[in-house]
């Protein structure tokens, strides 16, 4: 039995104890056991309401499900919100978390985008089409990052932390470079890929176009464009692989195996990037752990590991 076929099981068992839902809610036009028939309920009570207020309020479609969070027990967006919500508003945490990945953060600081001020934003895109794709819209058809966090480190300097956020996927071998679309996408991204800065060393394309590295690739080059636009008046930034230890069908695996150097995601990632220490996968867990030592943390800690851990 897989990982996702564990956490599949897992989440069923504790469908009725932890949701109060028969299941059966509809995903692709199917009734499936593990989506729930209120999908709201897929969300942590503490942050539920805030969190589809937040998400509506920024025009931020939730995925599969338009203006409702999907019923979807195994969805990593969920997961991520769940997860990560309730940081928004407390400094603290968030400054435990950071610090808990980069001993230089002195403190976090709130993200203002303009509509709301919090320590956590989600479904990042940046202000401007930085990577020159056809849409620009947070959530949907444009790269985006699940979260962003930002931190004032002891030098004084800003930094930004980008959070992408795994559950149970797991990637095949295909490029997404190959046919008309693919011809498209590098058309799009190959320029940003060669210019002299890029913090990839673009020595394979359709190696860089197989997930999950497509998509690695597509942050780290928007990450890049906002620090060179100095958003959120930032120095640097650092990306972060949210990834649960046990689905190895995804950490244990170089799906662009002979195309990009590497056994395993994690290095095969680092051996493409000009500075390594930009990245770091870590296990949902190991990445929440600060919080543990927070102040009025009881109630989401003890539904994070009810759930995920």
């Amino acid at each position: 039995m897989n990982y996702k076929e564990q956490q599949r099981k897992r989440a069923t068992g504790l469908r009725d104890e932890i949701f109060k839902d028969p299941g059966g809610g509809q995903f692709k036009s199917l009734d499936r056991e593990f989506v729930l028939k209120d999908p709201s309920l897929n969300l942590w009570a503490g942050i539920r309401e805030d969190a589809i207020d937040y998400f509506k309020r920024n025009n931020i479609p939730f995925w599969d499900s338009g203006n409702e969070p999907t019923g979807h027990l195994l969805s990593s967006q969920i997961a991520c919100i769940n997860h990560l919500f309730f940081v928004r508003q407390r400094g603290d945490i968030a400054t435990s978390i950071l610090k808990g990945v980069d001993n230089n953060v002195k403190i976090a600081l709130k993200m203002d985008n303009g509509l709301d001020s919090g320590y956590v934003d989600f479904e990042v895109i940046g202000s401007k089409n930085y990577l020159g794709e056809k849409l620009h819209t947070r959530g949907a058809n444009s790269t985006s990052v699940d979260a962003v966090m930002l931190a004032e480190l002891t030098n004084g300097t800003r930094k930004l932390y980008f959070i992408e956020w795994k559950y149970v996927e797991s990637y095949n071998k295909t490029s997404k470079a190959e046919g008309e679309s693919g011809k498209t996408r590098q058309n799009i991204y190959s320029p940003l890929l060669n210019q002299p800065d890029c913090p990839i060393k673009a020595s394979n394309i359709e190696g860089l176009f197989t997930e999950p590295y497509y998509q690695l690739m597509r942050q780290t080059l928007l990450a890049h464009q906002m620090i060179k636009a100095r958003e959120y008046n930032a120095d640097s930034y650092f990306h972060i692989h949210v990834i649960p230890k046990d689905n190895k069908d995804l950490k244990d695996v170089n799906t662009a195996d002979g195309k990009l150097k590497g056994n395993k995601l994690e290095d095969t990632w680092k051996n493409v990037l000009k500075s390594p220490d930009l990245y770091k996968a870590i296990d949902p867990l190991d990445f929440l752990k600060p919080a543990h030592t927070c102040l009025d943390c009881i109630a989401p800690m003890t539904y994070l590991k009810q759930r995920y851990w």
